[in-house]
């Protein structure tokens, strides 16, 4: 476990990078990122390559004993490149071509920029791929950021041409695949067709999947490009890339298959922000972020990595990209820090380690003030320090009984389809996470392709394409399983199965699914959940049940809301929090799992045999009288953190403070 810090030389003054290495590393940082958006800096003119200053900024970090994160600045191509090359922007929906003046101006799918993009990542990686100094490198930065995964340029659709004919093989089994006979519109030959967009209606849902398929491709051919290039030239050193927070335009999944490290940039303010939570719940965690947030990310990105995951730009105050940018109260970055190695991060690093009082991010905190004093984050920073001393060099990753399958291609295809405006994946998938860690359950977020061996219970949430495979190995693992509405509803051309939803499912769980229908927000269902009455949201399924399953919950006109059927419990609905929480109980209780029903805003982590609180919100928790504390306060006041070992695993009898526990 260690802290970075993301550093821009190319932005400050040459006479401050010394003092700024010194003063980092007497913060407890260990690591620097740099370099991702510096390409104008490092080429400034086509073919002429200025080292000197990095060379330089490099030789002030290493010479304070900071470890470099190594960046190829694709993110930013230059204006001569652009000029010269103005097909490397990237085309809206509306069919405008998207102007240079910011950062992400390119296409995945130009030629000419994948040609450039190549030969600086080979130039950087030639020069600095042997550096003593360097220790890890990141590709690019935030793919996908400001909606830049789909383009609808010539060159796209040249490719998506061309990833058809392989997908397909002949025209004729795209049509029957399709369904093109529907509104006449069938294709004579893959050159016929165009990108799903600038339709007088909707265009069709097939064609639509496949492109947001194919644009997801051409981030992974993208990314593997310059992985293979940086392996070339640094071999034996990590690959990463930093995704960002609960994103998912591409499947990052397939990306991450080509990385060491799965990164992601955790900004809970803004993400609770920009998220879909509602006004009440937004002002609820309005200077802390939501319980959950960033805890669904690193199990999301922890389980897509190869080594620890880790957090690239954490936030250390106030951002300036949200509505509305408030600032976290004391002991938030704290929290958030170690709540990252709690769920498994080998390192937490700070964006930035100076706020800029220039251009787009100027409103941006960062560990210092635009005038070089040490803002709050800092000193939260040095105290995360100090104390991870406190803990073994190394730790286990964690590993829980409860897995929650989340599925990208799910998420583009209820986007398309989502029969009611407001039915979202994500907040879904978030709200069935939300409930299991709010029961005391660390959860592990998996993909559909992963291993379900040693898991007791695992989670569907609204997964529209299943295939039998997948069916086959979850009835295989003998955990409890609970599956969402929506679950096995489509086939992989976005059809409706010939035996009706669910599907494939069926082999586990004999239902007939023959009607939706979609509610309005402010439209609920009541029913009764084991004596406690509940509501049903967004969503309802009429669903035929077979006389051995249990209708475990109806609606007032008798329709079944859940079922459970041997190892199987399925939800018709979406359901409020309260009825949402007794279902997963249910099910966690069934597959033999220990519940702790837990104050709203505290959460549990558990790693290598200690425990993490986390307390959110506004009571006390009371950390068991006969652990032994590493670090923290028995009693686990507001925005606070405690580590402690259990009794079984420590010494029984009274808390102990460890004798390092002073750091804290």
């Amino acid at each position: 476990m260690r802290l970075g810090v993301c550093y821009y030389p190319e932005q400050w003054p040459e006479s401050i990078w010394q003092a700024d290495a010194q003063r980092m590393r007497e913060l407890g940082i260990e690591q620097v990122r740099i370099a991702e958006f510096a390409w104008s800096r490092m080429e400034p003119s086509p073919g002429q390559y200025d080292w000197a200053w990095l060379d330089r900024a490099i030789e002030r970090l290493a010479g304070a004993g900071l470890k470099i994160v190594m960046c190829t600045p694709t993110a930013t191509p230059p204006k001569w490149l652009i000029d010269a090359h103005p097909q490397i922007l990237p085309v809206g929906a509306d069919g405008h071509t998207r102007a240079f003046g910011s950062r992400r101006h390119y296409d995945f799918s130009s030629p000419e920029y994948f040609e450039a993009a190549g030969k600086i990542a080979r130039q950087v990686a030639q020069r600095y791929g042997q550096h003593p100094a360097v220790s890890a490198w990141q590709i690019d930065n935030e793919f996908g950021c400001h909606s830049t995964v789909l383009s609808y340029s010539k060159h796209a659709v040249t490719r998506f041409r061309q990833w058809l004919a392989t997908r397909y093989g002949t025209i004729q089994a795209l049509n029957e695949a399709w369904g093109t006979v529907f509104w006449s519109m069938e294709y004579r030959t893959f050159d016929e067709i165009d990108a799903p967009v600038g339709t007088v209606t909707e265009a069709h849902p097939a064609h639509r999947l496949d492109y947001r398929r194919f644009a997801s491709d051409e981030v992974v051919r993208f990314n593997r490009m310059q992985v293979e290039i940086v392996r070339e030239h640094s071999p034996g050193r990590p690959v990463v890339h930093n995704f960002m927070q609960l994103f998912s335009e591409f499947d990052h999944y397939r990306v991450a298959a080509d990385l060491d490290v799965a990164a992601w940039d955790s900004y809970p303010l803004g993400g609770l922000e920009e998220a879909w939570f509602d006004a009440p719940t937004k002002a609820r965690w309005l200077r802390t972020g939501h319980p959950d947030y960033t805890s669904f990310n690193h199990d999301l990105y922890r389980g897509m990595s190869r080594q620890p995951f880790w957090v690239m730009e954490q936030q250390p105050g106030p951002v300036n990209w949200a509505r509305w940018n408030p600032a976290p109260l004391p002991g938030m970055v704290r929290t958030w820090s170690w709540e990252a190695f709690a769920h498994g991060a080998g390192c937490v690093s700070y964006f930035r380690w100076r706020q800029v009082p220039f251009a787009q991010e100027q409103m941006h905190a960062g560990l210092n003030t635009p005038d070089n004093q040490p803002d709050i984050g800092a000193g939260e920073a040095r105290q995360v320090a100090s104390e991870i001393a406190v803990l073994p060099a190394t730790l286990e990753q964690p590993h829980s009984k409860v897995a929650l399958v989340f599925d990208y291609q799910s998420k583009w295809l209820l986007d398309i389809q989502p029969q009611g405006i407001d039915f979202n994946y994500t907040r879904f998938a978030f709200e069935y996470y939300s409930a299991l860690r709010s029961l005391g359950l660390d959860v592990d977020i998996v993909s559909k392709e992963a291993s379900f061996d040693g898991y007791r219970l695992i989670v569907v949430p609204s997964m529209a394409i299943v295939s039998d495979d997948f069916v086959t190995r979850l009835g295989q693992s003998g955990a409890q399983l609970v599956f969402g509405p929506r679950t096995g509803s489509k086939t992989d051309v976005l059809s409706i199965p010939s035996n009706l939803p669910p599907g494939p499912l069926t082999a586990l769980l004999p239902l007939r699914i023959w009607r939706v229908e979609s509610l309005r927000p402010n439209t609920a269902l009541e029913l009764m959940y084991q004596g406690k009455p509940g509501t049903a949201h967004h969503w309802r399924e009429f669903i035929e049940v077979p006389v051995e399953a249990a209708v475990l919950s109806t609606y007032p006109d008798g329709g079944a809301a859940v079922i459970r059927h041997s190892h199987c419990f399925y939800l018709g609905s979406l359901f409020d929090e309260a009825t949402t929480r007794a279902v997963m109980r249910d099910a966690a209780r069934a597959a033999g799992l220990q519940v702790e029903r837990l104050d709203e805003g505290v959460r549990l982590a558990r790693r290598a045999g200690l425990t993490f609180v986390f307390n959110y919100g506004d009571s006390t928790y009371a950390v068991p009288p006969d652990a032994t504390l590493l670090f923290g306060e028995a009693q686990v006041g507001p925005q606070q953190v405690t580590v402690f070992r259990p009794a079984a695993l420590g010494q029984p009898g009274q808390v102990k403070e460890a004798t390092a526990a002073a750091a804290s």
